[in-house]
Formats: structure tokens, sequence, C-alpha cells
């Protein structure tokens, strides 16, 4: 058996190519950052065409990078950014719209009118999410409902919808010669339109949505020994490879740091922050304004579920920094500035651009700043992103605690906001716990990889994959609990003042 396993990891900003040998150690990279669209006020887009160019070209380089060829793989995973939305033509491969991004709101409506004809508790059980803006049917209804020609091509099987896993997996498996449409049970979760229980599209979630079953995608296990498919010869992997792992993005994470057992939670620090805790073969139903999830299927096994807490703006919150205000050149001069200031002055920022997202679900917030005073500075607002990652991230570990009974003892984190020492320093302040980095702290490639490997007997089980993590940095609290519930306090008052700013009636 070839001595590798590649992954392809596309997220919301950036495709990148990584290989891993089977101590899950990285052997190369290379990465390539995609336009973010933004046509007007709440909307996000994505180019496919650049996805999937970039992609071809970061398994190339990669490859070059390493000195391997496609031959030196033994398998392909692939994890992704859920819920973004690709609508395409089977015959030609076109998209007929851009990407519509997880963070994108303009479904607004279509969420909320589904919680007013009645949906929303149906939606509810069946798919154990909300209707919310954050998820792929109703992007999907978007598109078949605004742009011409897309609903009688759906309803004729010649329009087929995918998150972005499914879009690379078509293409990378022949695309219109040959290409084939599925996907895994993380993702289909992500949908509103997949039973938890049977793991399987459901007609009546469909009907609500009015959504052709003919343009959706075949939903097989997220670790596939039967293989999706192979590798096309004339594509970037030169044929022969197995694609046989598929995960989204933060299931990838939760495999990544190997959360196999009931309890164990991870926080991955990206675009934005999503905290998943492992309840395992059992479907918890939360009441706390949490998420349940598929966490995983591999091959004949029982389904592992998930609890998930996800916060849309974290590290886009210090991208916004760099990109729209110019107060920082790189993510990086966020933690040198914000060290500056010994804390944020009395000063919260409240990144909703996007609404809310767990645990309060409520898109007609916005963005706040306050408490502001003559006396703060640049570094103090840098101070306050900072906080606000972490400030999210206890909101949603309350949650979790009030859904499991489980109390956080010590919280594995991944992902690049994970380079911020500052910021992980706070984090542990904020939550009152031990917080500890993986020496592989791009979880997500590896937990693609992982997926894909399982099913090739790369690795031959879960305990195997336990035995390559270890521990690069742990940091312990530092505020006393005073400080940590005062801060807390003022917090959710900040978060008050974010509420009611939409009209989304």
């Amino acid at each position: 058996m070839p001595d590798y396993v590649g992954a392809v990891d596309q997220g919301t900003t950036s495709t990148r190519f990584m290989i891993f040998d089977h101590g899950g150690n990285e052997v190369a990279r290379h990465q390539l950052e995609h336009e973010q669209i933004l046509p007007q006020s709440g909307w996000v887009e994505h180019d496919p065409v650049e996805i999937w160019e970039n992609s071809k070209e970061v398994i190339s380089q990669g490859l070059k990078n390493a000195g391997l060829t496609h031959a030196d793989l033994a398998a392909l995973g692939i994890t992704n950014q859920r819920e973004t939305t690709v609508v395409w033509n089977r015959s030609t491969g076109e998209p007929y719209y851009n990407a519509i991004v997880w963070q994108d709101t303009r479904t607004d409506k279509i969420a909320s009118k589904l919680e007013r004809d009645g949906h929303g508790d149906t939606i509810r059980h069946k798919a154990g999410i909300p209707p919310a803006t954050y998820f792929s049917g109703g992007k999907i209804k978007w598109i078949l409902d605004n742009v011409d020609g897309v609903r009688e091509a759906a309803e004729k099987g010649e329009a087929l919808f995918g998150n972005t896993d499914s879009w690379l997996l078509w293409h990378l498996t022949g695309g219109t010669d040959g290409g084939v449409h599925v996907t895994e049970p993380t993702n289909a979760s992500r949908t509103m339109l997949m039973d938890l229980e049977t793991l399987q599209w459901d007609d009546e979630l469909l009907a609500i949505f009015d959504i052709p079953r003919a343009m959706l995608p075949e939903i097989k296990p997220s670790s596939c020994p039967e293989t999706y498919g192979t590798a096309a010869k004339d594509g970037p992997l030169g044929g022969e490879v197995p694609l046989t792992g598929i995960l989204g993005d933060q299931q990838a994470a939760t495999v990544g740091q190997v959360c196999f057992a009931p309890g164990e939670a991870k926080n991955t620090y990206g675009t934005g922050n999503f905290m998943l805790l492992n309840t395992g073969t059992e479907i918890v139903r939360s009441k706390s304004g949490l998420l349940t999830t598929v966490g995983y299927k591999f091959g004949d096994e029982d389904t592992v579920y998930c609890l998930e807490g996800s916060i849309a703006v974290t590290g886009s919150a210090v991208q916004w920094l760099r990109d729209q205000l110019g107060l920082i050149s790189d993510a990086a001069e966020s933690e040198t500035l914000a060290r500056e200031v010994e804390d944020n002055g009395d000063m919260y920022f409240v990144p909703a651009f996007s609404g809310l997202f767990a645990p309060y679900w409520r898109s007609d917030a916005r963005g706040v700043v306050v408490g502001l005073s003559r006396f703060n500075t640049k570094a103090h607002l840098v101070r306050a992103t900072l906080e606000s990652i972490c400030w999210q991230s206890r909101d949603v570990a309350e949650a979790m605690e009030k859904d499991s009974g489980v109390k956080l003892e010590v919280l594995k984190v991944d992902g690049g906001v994970t380079a911020n020492e500052l910021c992980m320093q706070i984090q542990a302040d904020v939550l009152g716990v031990s917080v500890s980095r993986p020496v592989v702290a791009e979880t997500t490639a590896l937990g693609a990889a992982y997926a894909a490997g399982l099913a090739v007997g790369f690795w031959k089980d879960t305990d195997e994959l336990r035995e390559n993590w270890n521990e690069d940095k742990r940091w312990e609290p530092a505020w006393d609990d005073e400080q940590r519930e005062k801060g807390y306090a003022q917090w959710k008052k900040a978060v008050s003042k974010t509420l009611d700013w939409v009209d989304v009636g």
C-alpha cells in the first residue's frame, strides 16, 4: 500500500491540499485563497469555477512540493465548508449561479416564513436544525425561485445540487465524463432536507421547500470502503487514486481531534467557530439553541451524532479589521496590537455581521461596538475582537452543558486562530477550563485524511488514530471567578444591543 493519504480542505476563504503519513504528520501542503464576492449587504458568494481551478492547482503543487505522484497516495479525502450551496448543469458542468455561502443572509424571509407556516418544529425534529439562513435548503430554494430555467432543469434531473464536497467530487471523478454525484451524512445533515434517523432525503422536508429530489446527490458513508469513485485520469490526481472519505469541515476536525468517545468536545477557530460534543449513537435534541447533527458514519458502523454550537463570525472579524478597517496588516498583528493594552478598556464588540447563530438564532441581529469612550484606542478594539471570539464560545459551552449535563473540563482547540496565543489564553480565562492545542493544528484536513484512510485499511481503527494525537500547548485560566462572571455579564448586555436591528418579517 502507498505510504501517504491526501486531503482537499475546501474552506470559506481558501482551498488547501495536504498530505499525511501513517503517523498523522503533515508531509506537504499547498493553499490558495479565493475571492469573497459581496454583491450587497448580507450577501456572500464564491465562484465555484475558481474553487475548482484552485483545487486542481493545490493538488498538483502539493504533490510537487513533496516530490510525490498520485501513485504515492493510498486514498484521498475531502472536507469542505458546509452549507455553501452550488447548483450546476450536469451536461456542461457550468454553475447556474455563484455558490451561496453559509454566511449569506438573503434567505431570511424564507426562514421566517417556514416558522410562520408552522414547519419549524417538523424541520427541527427530522433534520435536527432550525429554519435559518445558515443551511443549504433555503439557498437551494432561492436559486430555484430566482434564477431563470433552474427549476425546470432540476425537475428534469439536469440541474445538480451539492455543497462544495459534491461539487469537487463530481469534478475529480470526471465531471461531465462520468463524474459521481454523491455526498455523505455530515454534509446532508446541514441541508434541512435529511432525516437524522434514516440518513436519507425526506419527502416531507423536500415538499416543504419545494425541492426536486432529482437534483440531490446520493448519500453514502463518510468513510466509504466501496469508494465514491476513482480519480479521473485527466484530472490533477492522474487517475487510480480512490476517493473514500468526505466529512464536513467541523465534523472532520472532530475526527482529527480524535473525539470518538461520548462527552469529548473540540472547538475549531476559523472564519466562524464551531464547537462539537460527541453524544455517541444517541440523537440528543437540543433545548438550548444548539444543533443536533451527524458526527460521522464510518462504513457499516453505527452513526455517531454530535451537539454543535455554530458561531458565524470569529476569525472573519479579524479579517474585517484587516480588510475593511485597515487597522492591521495581517492576522498575526492582531495579537501584537492587543497586547499593547491590559484589557478591553470596557469596550465590547459583538460581530453579528450575519445575525447571531448558536445559541440565539437571531437573523435580525447586527454587529455592535458598545462602551466606547475617548479613552479607547484601536488596540482596545482589536483586543475586544479577540475577546468576542472567546465570549461567543462561552455562550455555546454554557448551552452544551445544559443540554448534555456534561461539564467541560478541557477544550481541545484547532484552526487558524489558535496560532494567536493571547486569544487562547483569553479563551481559557473566560471559560475557566484548560485549553489544549494539538501538534497538528490543521485537524480539519487530518480528519478527512483519517476518514479516507480508514476506508482502505491505511489505518485499521480509531484506536490507532488516537495514538497519533499529541498536545502542543496548554493554557490554564488566569482570571478569578469574579472577573470572569463580571465580564460575561457585560458581554450578555452587549449581545442584547444587537437585537431587532433588521426587519425580517
